[in-house]
């Protein structure tokens, strides 16, 4: 059997030997449950998911990949991840981010900073009873500013007692284990200014949480969310150990999760890719294919270019998202990449029901059903507004530093950008205003995520990869640049009437 060869320690057999078993019997499964024994059409848009389905996918023990072997798993780390969020995101985004909830939000950051004790009994049921695990970070009144949460806990010697409020928590109800993040209470209605991480097991006494509300959240129906009554002791032994502080600790398992994001985009593109190539080869108008039309390839052109900017995202991400480096410094690069790619999911999979048309605005049909799943992944892990205008702001905070205020002058010095920065010069040989509003920070964000994204896919270029698909994405990177240069030049500056009604109903204005 498959998941027992998977805990055995086998000197004879390569890591990625073994892995690549156990991805291929993942796909197995996949056919099995969405395509043979069910209909993914049909599971998708109901609540929940069925137990047969989660039971045979876990049956190849997929989170065992990125399990050290000192803890009975294959040894792996981001790459696998990576890759298996791609093979499960191309049937199910939903799916996908589940494996990621798993992976990057739990798994991770327990193997990080988890004490020993802890991280044995969580690995051992995760590889020999399938357990599962999520996080817990957002409150009803405090969703970004994390840091003002009021889940508060007091230090009693032997257990922490944990009390507050999580909401929009992926897998609400279905979780084994839970990782907390609370703020100590100091006393006299104080919380401490940092913040601790916890691991809760809900099968063990004084650790049950509860549900209040199930949410009815618009797509990705397989994932319960909801608001969590948090009444827990937890040992002290389940409090992670963080090497510098818990915000640092919760910036790196942040943005080890952004970096992890291609691997959800990169199935999920490809699949619209695929599924667009196959209707427009099959769908005449006119006479022709779909194929025939220059508009219709503009739009094929740019999935294509979403897929190979992905692409680059995954092989940058494998190199430098490890367990064994420190990420909590690497926002620019981290918000760039979540960014880009949802922004990408979901414009792709515009394209791909504007290619469909009537019959893809379904909700058991992929096009629609892929547009309301990928929305929320431009909103969760941080509003992708918010990401853009935090790279500007860390942007501008760098040129101060450096005393410099001509854009091009710091692209081409900056590692992120110095790649792609010799297409640019024409575009980019201003001075920028420091002081720039936030919509202008948004806008030089969007700008500055592309050119990082155009210095990845030129790294991949060096790999090896495709050349054409490179030229592609390299010149609807830069188109997309340029669209967006012209909205940061422009000078508008409107704001909202709030008493808008005031002689502004066009009844009245009818002759």
């Amino acid at each position: 059997m498959l998941t027992d060869e998977l805990i055995q320690e086998d000197t004879l057999t390569p890591l990625n030997t073994r892995f690549s078993e156990l991805l291929s019997g993942l796909k197995q499964k996949l056919k099995s449950v969405y395509h043979e024994r069910g209909d993914i059409n049909k599971l998708a848009i109901t609540r929940g998911m069925p137990p047969f389905v989660m039971r045979e996918i876990m049956s190849v023990n997929p989170f065992s990949a990125v399990i050290p072997k000192e803890y009975g798993g294959l040894g792996g780390d981001v790459t696998q991840s990576i890759a298996l969020m791609s093979a499960a995101s191309y049937e199910s985004l939903a799916l996908s981010l589940t494996f990621g909830i798993n992976m990057a939000l739990f798994l991770q950051p327990v193997l990080k900073a988890g004490q020993e004790d802890t991280k044995r009994e969580v690995t051992n049921r995760f590889i020999t009873q399938q357990n599962m695990g999520g996080l817990m970070i957002t409150e009803p009144d405090f969703g970004s500013d994390a840091l003002n949460m009021q889940t508060s806990y007091s230090d009693h010697g032997s257990y922490n007692h944990l009390k507050g409020t999580k909401h929009w928590a992926g897998l609400t109800g279905w979780a084994d284990f839970w990782l907390l993040t609370a703020r100590k209470d100091t006393g006299e209605g104080r919380l401490a200014r940092d913040l601790d991480f916890f691991v809760c097991d809900v099968t063990k006494p004084n650790q049950g949480i509860e549900v209040e509300e199930f949410f009815e959240n618009l797509g990705l129906y397989q994932i319960p969310y909801g608001r969590n009554k948090i009444d827990v002791q937890i040992p002290s032994v389940h409090k992670l150990v963080p090497e510098k502080s818990g915000v640092k600790l919760m910036l790196d398992l942040l943005h080890r999760s952004r970096m992890s994001f291609p691997g959800m985009a990169m199935g999920f593109i490809q699949r619209m890719l695929d599924e667009a190539i196959t209707h427009c080869q099959q769908r005449f108008v006119g006479g022709k294919s779909l194929l025939g039309y220059d508009q219709v390839q503009q739009r094929l052109a740019q999935l294509q270019a979403y897929y190979t900017t992905v692409s680059a995202f995954c092989v940058n991400s494998s190199k430098k998202a490890g367990l064994k480096y420190d990420l909590s410094g690497i926002g620019i690069e981290a918000n760039a990449v979540k960014s880009i790619a949802t922004d990408m999911m979901q414009s792709a999979s515009q394209t791909l029901l504007q290619l469909v048309g009537a019959k893809g605005y379904r909700l058991n049909h992929i096009a629609g059903r892929s547009t309301t799943d990928s929305r929320p992944f431009q909103i969760f892990e941080g509003s992708n507004d918010m990401l853009y205008s935090q790279i500007s702001e860390s942007v501008v905070k760098l040129m101060r530093k450096q005393k410099e205020t001509n854009l091009f002058d710091f692209i081409k010095n900056f590692d992120l950008t110095s790649k792609a920065s010799s297409m640019l010069k024409e575009q980019f040989n201003f001075n920028i205003d420091l002081g720039m509003p936030q919509r202008k920070l948004v806008d030089l964000g969007q700008v500055i995520a592309r050119v990082i994204s155009i210095n990845q896919v030129l790294d991949l270029s060096n790999e090896g990869f495709a050349p054409k698909l490179i030229d592609g994405a390299t010149a609807c990177l830069r188109q997309e640049i340029d669209q967006l240069m012209a909205s940061f030049n422009g000078s508008n500056k409107t704001n909202v009437i709030e008493d808008y009604r005031e002689n502004s109903n066009w009844l009245n204005f009818v002759v």
